[in-house]
């Protein structure tokens, strides 16, 4: 579903991806676990069609997104690290807003519903989100891609600014969409959401893809020893 093939990706002459591939099958959650200035963003840009590759092909579904960005970004649904929400509106309305962009028909109390299973309680549903915390906004912007049952989630730090309790239930709600059936990637920094989330994990270090594992062969513990071994070297 997701395939990235020998893609580099260059920046006032710096590499920031280097001959990446990597694979996310239907029903996968793939953990790309890296320090800031990985290539972690970048890979998901271009996933995204904001980027092109230098070199190489992302492929999304067989749809290759440095050409046809609008068609792979129908069956994306992305969740940033830092959600943009309209202040003006509520968290409802935000949800219908984005929801209507995407050619989504919810009621009212589906809506809600959704707004509920991705954590964020029901006496804010109705109040401006401007008025929102960081988590809060995390949670509806989670919300907006899940509404939209795409067949590919890329997410970028979306457990950013959530409380235990909450990013449990993100951990739940991926695992959900991965069990329907859709392709996911992670892009994040923190080891333990990841090795509790994720069904594979790669880490990414300057750009280069170092490390490919299943999670199911390693403890979170184990899982810190070999990252901290790679940033080291």
């Amino acid at each position: 579903m997701i395939r990235i093939e020998n893609t580099r990706k260059s920046y006032n002459g710096k590499e920031a991806v280097k001959g990446l591939s990597l694979s996310v099958a239907e029903g996968e959650i793939y953990g790309l676990l890296g320090p800031n200035g990985a290539g972690k963003s970048t890979t998901l840009n271009m996933l995204l069609g904001f980027l092109k590759p230098d070199s190489g092909t992302t492929l999304l579904n067989g749809i290759d997104t440095s050409t046809s960005a609008k068609e792979a970004r129908a069956i994306i649904g992305y969740i940033p690290e830092n959600v943009n929400l309209y202040p003006y509106l509520t968290g409802i309305e935000n949800l219908y807003y984005f929801c209507k962009l995407a050619g989504k028909n919810y009621s009212t109390e589906e809506l809600s519903g959704i707004l509920t299973s991705c954590g964020l309680q029901r006496d804010s549903h109705n109040k401006k989100t401007g008025a929102y915390s960081k988590g809060m906004r995390q949670k509806v912007g989670i919300a907006i891609a899940y509404a939209k049952k795409a067949k590919v989630y890329l997410l970028d730090e979306p457990a950013s600014g959530l409380d235990p309790l909450a990013s449990n239930e993100l951990s739940a709600l991926l695992k959900k969409l991965a069990d329907e059936g859709a392709a996911i990637l992670m892009a994040s920094h923190d080891i333990f959401r990841v090795r509790e989330t994720c069904s594979r994990i790669g880490i990414l270090k300057s750009g280069v893809l170092v490390k490919e594992m299943k999670t199911s062969g390693v403890t979170a513990n184990g899982l810190e020893e070999i990252y901290m071994d790679y940033m080291q070297r």
